[in-house]
């Protein structure tokens, strides 16, 4: 089956849940590596969403999603990324390109451009100032904000877990006219949430003000569903194998 065929959703059907590979395949193959590319591309993901880190001490972008990723193996360039995801065989795969740190925005654009993928890619965020920047240089690029912003998950420790259930539910509250507000204020084109915040409320936020919500990072078929239930544009996964679960 030809890509372009496999990507078309049912026609008597609203759009389809967007499928999209964390890292590429991060459950299947190390991410941010060929071979975890080469793996949602097999498994049949809409879109790729994969990370850019400077390099310390250089001036290469590297694909990791932060410095202990990349100390722990030798991590590909933004180019060599590029080179790769350019190639004949992701034709028609969107990508997520996803900054971990502001400062090289105009840098990854300029990559970006120069391996002609520039038309099928978003360019997510944590940061509004990378936003901005992005916005400012390229106004036709899609662009995504990232929520919430950690360091790491507070609920793998006992001691923040009830601190934690607390912060999801301000977000919770907070985030739908925070989101609406943004979208409509053209800084971005789509919400990048975390599970745990992810809400009707905010979907219907979301899409109401023209945007579009993508739910990191989920591994579990039944969440899959009840968040395709809810109406998320598409849901990032580490195992895009599960798609094909979803879809049986």
């Amino acid at each position: 089956m030809r890509i372009d065929e496999r990507r078309q959703p049912p026609s008597t059907q609203g759009p389809r849940l967007r499928r999209v590979g964390h890292k590429g395949a991060d459950l299947i193959a190390p991410g941010n590596t060929y071979e975890s590319f080469d793996a949602a591309l097999a498994a049949g993901v809409d879109m790729i969403e994969f990370d850019i880190l400077p390099e310390r001490g250089t001036e290469r972008l590297l694909l990791a999603h932060d410095y202990e990723d990349a100390a722990g193996r030798a991590p590909l360039t933004l180019e060599e990324g590029l080179a790769h995801l350019a190639s004949e065989a992701f034709t028609g795969i969107e990508l997520d390109v996803d900054l971990k740190l502001p400062g090289y925005e105009l840098r990854v654009l300029e990559a970006l451009r120069a391996y002609g993928v520039l038309d099928r890619t978003m360019i997510s965020s944590h940061f509004g100032l990378s936003l901005a920047t992005i916005r400012a240089a390229a106004p036709s690029i899609r662009l995504g904000w990232s929520v919430p912003r950690v360091r790491s998950d507070p609920f793998r420790s006992r001691a923040w877990t009830l601190p934690a259930h607390v912060l999801v539910l301000i977000a919770k509250s907070g985030l739908p006219k925070r989101a609406s507000r943004a979208i409509r204020a053209g800084r971005c084109d789509a919400i990048m949430v975390h599970w745990r915040i992810v809400s009707p409320k905010l979907i219907e936020a979301v899409a109401t003000a023209g945007g579009e919500l993508y739910v990191w990072t989920v591994d579990e078929v039944e969440m899959l569903r009840r968040f395709e239930a809810m109406g998320a544009t598409g849901v990032i996964t580490n195992d895009p194998r599960l798609f094909a679960q979803l879809a049986a």
